[in-house]
């Protein structure tokens, strides 16, 4: 919602508080998935080297999108941030509340679009495939994703 462009770069700027950013995708128009009566989303992927654990990381995460004035009101929903944790390295975290890999990302364009373009090669640690690999392997009604 609202300045949905400038509150990635807001969001990105803010990532500094848990760690160092590194590469930053090109930003991408995407079709909302689930709740198909709504505007459409911009996204992007962002690599992060911090020294925190995967917990720490998503508190501080949590903290920036309330922060930035997300409200939690509709899942799916419009929101004017949403920052996820798709992968920790190599790292399988299934906790209350915390799952990494992003449980749904191998179905997403609009995920793997971006992650694609920064880090085609990274390798999901549970599928054992590419970024790249899984984004080509994504059927089309998968969603549209429109580089801006």
């Amino acid at each position: 919602m609202g300045d949905r462009e400038g509150n990635l770069r807001a969001a990105i700027a803010k990532l500094s508080r848990v760690g160092e950013v590194g590469a930053v995708s090109s930003f991408y128009e995407t079709e909302p998935m689930e709740i198909k009566e709504q505007n459409w989303f911009v996204n992007c992927a962002v690599e992060l080297k911090t020294e925190m654990s995967a917990a720490e990381l998503l508190e501080g995460l949590l903290q920036i999108e309330r922060d930035m004035g997300r409200e939690r009101v509709q899942p799916k929903g419009p929101r004017n941030i949403d920052i996820d944790i798709l992968l920790f390295g190599n790292e399988i975290v299934d906790e209350e509340g915390l799952k990494v890999p992003h449980p749904a990302m191998h179905e997403r364009r609009f995920v793997l679009a971006p992650l694609a373009e920064i880090a085609p090669d990274v390798i999901h640690p549970v599928f054992m495939r590419s970024a790249s690999e899984m984004l080509s392997a994504l059927r089309s009604e998968t969603g549209a994703v429109r580089k801006l």
